[in-house]
């Protein structure tokens, strides 16, 4: 028989992720520095002494936003590129799935935009690597043992490559005053390089 969660441990719950789901929406929309945490504690209806029982301060609250927007991507690139079917497939829905992400807000300022400044280049790179890279090293394995490339590479250095690539598009799609067309020209860039590979 399930045991009931006592109420406070749901409340708490509850609250952290309200002051979450607010800085994320702010965060968004007005960037890091333009944003107080009065602001924060007000649009998620909690007073300040709760955001400091579970945050030390504006910064590690812009960490956990980060985590939660960066979890959400993981999990919808996860359930893009799980197909069991064609690796090739698979692959280029991933990184279509990918550089439509690139036009969303939320990631635009909070992971590429604020990301590297708030967080110091080291942590928010070592934070990149634990979410987007090692779908994409999963992807390029599958792609790689499946023999749909001709030479048979090695996945690290390869899923580092692509990495750096997927990175840089991301970075330039977020500065760009054309979002949609940026978007489109990488993507017709990373298809080509990829068809330069494929085996037959």
């Amino acid at each position: 028989m399930a045991t009931a969660r006592p109420r406070r441990v749901e409340y708490s719950e509850a609250t952290r992720q309200a002051l979450v789901d607010s800085a994320v929406d702010l965060f968004t929309e007005h960037g890091y520095s333009q944003t107080s945490l009065e602001e924060i504690v007000k649009r998620a209806r909690v007073t300040k002494g709760a955001l400091y029982h579970h945050f030390g301060g504006k910064q590690a609250l812009f960490e956990a936003a980060f985590n939660s927007v960066e979890s959400g991507v993981v999990a919808r690139l996860s359930e893009v590129v799980s197909d069991p079917g064609d690796p090739w497939e698979a692959t280029r829905s991933g990184l279509r799935a990918f550089l439509e992400v690139c036009l969303e807000p939320s990631y635009q300022r909070i992971v590429v935009q604020d990301g590297p400044a708030v967080m110091g280049w080291g942590r928010w790179r070592d934070a990149e690597e634990a979410y987007t890279f090692g779908v994409l090293r999963t992807v390029v394995s599958k792609l790689i043992a499946s023999g749909e490339i001709g030479d048979a590479l090695p996945v690290d250095a390869f899923a580092r490559i692509m990495f750096g690539a997927l990175s840089a598009g991301a970075t330039a799609i977020a500065a760009s005053s054309s979002p949609m067309q940026e978007r489109a020209d990488i993507a017709v860039c990373i298809e080509r390089v990829l068809n330069g590979l494929r085996s037959g």
